[in-house]
């Protein structure tokens, strides 16, 4: 047990500094944003200093990261709450909200503000897709409808047709997705103003 915290303390280092140099930040902004001296940030960059409680929260703070992200913590307690995000190539960001095997899987996608003249990549695989906007405008290509979706608008749809996710050059969109394997769909129990239920 001991090794492992060790391993994983020896790493914060390396990704102190991947982190800083990504965000192109020079030491002293570090310094001055985080109260930290310059020459304490060398060290834990160098991994010649193992930093402390008060030292990571500030540090946390400064890139927007939680704790567990800055040092790599690994995964504790139950899998469905502590699921991570998978940053993507492309500025966006998934985030799992189930893991269990088989039936309908939910995601969070957060897709970074796009061009309104993009040419989508329209894909095609076998499933069932619910998307449901939390916030911004997404923009869905779906066969050949091209759909403008606000906030609270949702859309579903055989995942066999080709289609296509995109935010618009408004700003970045969030939205949910529910996917089932071909043929499983989620099922609506009632819909207001539609009637009693059968």
């Amino acid at each position: 047990m001991d090794e492992a915290i060790d391993r994983t303390l020896d790493a914060v280092g390396p990704r102190l500094k991947r982190l800083r140099l990504h965000r192109a930040v020079t030491l002293a902004d570090l310094a001055e944003e985080t109260g930290i001296s310059t020459s304490t940030l060398s060290r834990l960059e160098a991994g010649l200093r193992r930093p402390t409680l008060e030292q990571l929260l500030p540090l946390a703070r400064a890139y927007g990261v939680t704790l567990d992200e800055l040092v790599d913590a690994p995964p504790t307690g139950d899998p469905r709450v502590n699921l991570r995000p998978i940053p993507c190539g492309d500025g966006s960001i998934i985030l799992p909200l189930t893991r269990r095997p088989g039936g309908i899987q939910a995601y969070k996608f957060v897709l970074p503000a796009g061009s309104d003249d993009a040419e989508p990549d329209l894909r095609t695989h076998e499933g069932y897709d619910w998307a449901y906007v939390l916030n911004g405008t997404l923009r869905l290509v779906l066969g050949e409808h091209d759909l403008i979706l606000k906030p609270g608008e949702a859309a579903e749809f055989d995942t066999r047709t080709p289609h296509w996710f995109g935010a618009t050059g408004a700003g970045p969109v969030e939205y949910l997705s529910l996917i089932g394997k071909q043929g499983e769909r989620a099922h609506v129990r009632a819909a207001p103003g539609r009637g009693p239920v059968e």
